[in-house]
C-alpha cells in the first residue's frame, strides 16, 4: 500500500515507516501498530476501488453490524459501514467515492444516535496509490470523540453560566453605586460605604465560587460577614436554628444585608461594645401553597444615641426593599427603645434544605 506522502528530500519530513533492517522488523512494526490501534480506539478499513472490503482492524459497534464479525474478521461488516442510520451511511459511501474518483482525502464529522445520547465520530477517507499513482482503494480510519464533544458542550454551558452570573453581578454593584451615592453626602463618604460593599460582595462571592457555583450555607455566611468588622463571630454571634444551603443569588443579597446589619452593629450597636453580641435565628416555616420558607431574624440590643442617624438611608432601604425584592421575599427593621430586630422571610426556591 503507497500513499502520497512526500519524499524526506522534497519535504523535509515523512510520515512513511523507514529504515526497517529486516522482516522480523517489520512483523514487529505490525504487531505494534495493531496494539496502538487497539489502544487508543482507532478503527481502520481498508476497500478496493468496488468497495469490497480488504481488511479491518479494531472494528467496533458501531461499525460491524449486530451479527458481529465472521471467522474472515470481514464478511459480515457488508460495505464497512457497519450498522450505522441510512443517512450516515451514505455520506461515508459519498466520501469514499469521492476519493476514489478523485484521489483527494476527505474528513467528515459523525453524530449517531446511542442508547445514552448521541456518539460523535471523526472520518478519514484516504486513497491508497499504486506504483503508478492510480487509486487501488481507500482506507477509511474511525476515531470516536464523543467525550470530547460533551466536555466541549460542558464548558460552553459553564461559559454561558458565567457570563449570566458575572451580568447580574454587575447589575448589583451598579445598583449599590447608585443607591450608595444617593445616600452619601461627600465624596469619602461615598468611596468608604461603596467599598465596603463591594468587600461584602466580594466575601459571599469567595463563597459561591468556592463551591462550584452551588451557593453558601447560611451559618458560614452570617460568620464571614460579622467577622470580617474585627468582631470574634463564637463571642459576638449567636446563630440558633436552621441552615440551608443558599443558592447563588441568595447569597450574595443576604449577605448585603448582614453587611449592613454589622456595620450598623459596630457604629451605634451591640457590636460597638466589647461584650454586645448579635443573635440570628434561622427558622423554616410553611408558606403560602404548602411550601417551606425561610425566616431569618437578626436582633441585638443597642442604646440610645442621638448621634446615630434618624433619616432613611441606604442600609434601611437595601434592607426593607433591595434584599426582600431581590428575592421575592418580605423583610421588617424594627427599632423600639433599646432594641433593634430585622425579619427577613425568603421564600423556597432561594435555598435547599437537603
Amino acid at each position: 500500500m503507497q500513499s502520497r506522502t512526500g519524499d524526506m528530500k522534497d519535504s523535509g519530513r515523512s510520515d512513511e515507516i523507514i529504515a526497517l533492517q529486516s522482516a522480523e522488523s517489520g512483523m514487529q512494526l505490525g504487531r505494534a501498530l495493531l496494539h496502538a490501534l487497539h489502544n487508543a480506539g482507532i478503527s481502520v478499513v481498508y476497500q478496493d476501488r468496488e468497495m469490497k472490503i480488504v481488511w479491518a482492524r479494531n472494528m467496533r459497534p458501531p461499525w460491524v453490524s449486530d451479527r458481529g464479525v465472521s471467522d474472515t474478521g470481514v464478511s459480515d461488516m457488508g460495505d464497512g459501514n457497519g450498522n450505522l442510520p441510512l443517512a450516515q451511511a451514505e455520506r461515508i459511501g459519498a466520501a469514499k467515492r469521492n476519493v476514489v474518483a478523485s484521489g483527494n482525502p476527505e474528513h467528515l464529522e459523525l453524530s449517531i444516535p446511542a442508547d445514552d445520547g448521541v456518539r460523535w465520530f471523526q472520518i478519514w477517507v484516504d486513497a491508497d496509490h499504486d506504483e503508478g499513482g492510480a487509486v487501488q482503494g481507500v482506507v477509511t480510519t474511525m476515531v470516536e470523540t464523543t467525550e470530547q464533544k460533551r466536555r466541549e458542550q460542558t464548558l460552553k454551558t459553564l461559559l454561558r453560566e458565567v457570563s449570566h452570573r458575572s451580568k447580574n453581578l454587575l447589575a448589583i454593584i451598579q445598583s449599590i453605586a447608585t443607591q450608595t451615592s444617593r445616600y452619601s453626602d461627600t465624596l469619602s463618604d461615598f468611596l468608604t460605604r461603596f467599598r465596603g460593599r463591594l468587600q461584602s460582595l466580594a466575601s459571599s462571592q469567595d463563597l459561591v465560587t468556592s463551591s462550584n457555583w452551588r451557593g453558601a450555607a447560611l451559618r458560614e455566611l452570617v460568620s464571614g460577614q460579622v467577622g470580617r468588622y474585627g468582631a470574634e463571630p463564637v463571642r459576638s454571634l449567636r446563630f440558633r436554628g436552621a441552615n440551608p444551603y443558599l443558592n447563588p443569588n441568595a447569597a450574595l443579597h443576604i449577605g448585603l444585608a448582614m453587611h449592613e446589619l454589622a456595620v450598623n452593629s459596630v457604629s451605634y450597636g451591640a457590636l460597638s461594645r466589647a461584650d454586645g453580641f448579635v443573635e440570628v435565628r434561622a427558622d423554616l416555616t410553611a408558606a403560602s401553597a404548602g411550601e417551606t420558607a425561610l425566616s431569618l431574624t437578626w436582633a441585638e440590643a443597642i442604646v440610645a444615641d442621638d448621634n446615630q442617624p434618624s433619616e432613611k438611608r441606604f442600609g434601611s432601604v437595601a434592607l426593607e426593599r433591595v434584599v426582600p425584592a431581590s428575592l421575592n421575599g418580605t423583610a421588617k427593621l424594627e427599632i423600639t427603645g433599646d432594641r433593634l430586630e430585622y425579619h427577613l422571610v425568603v421564600p423556597r426556591g432561594n435555598f435547599e434544605t437537603d
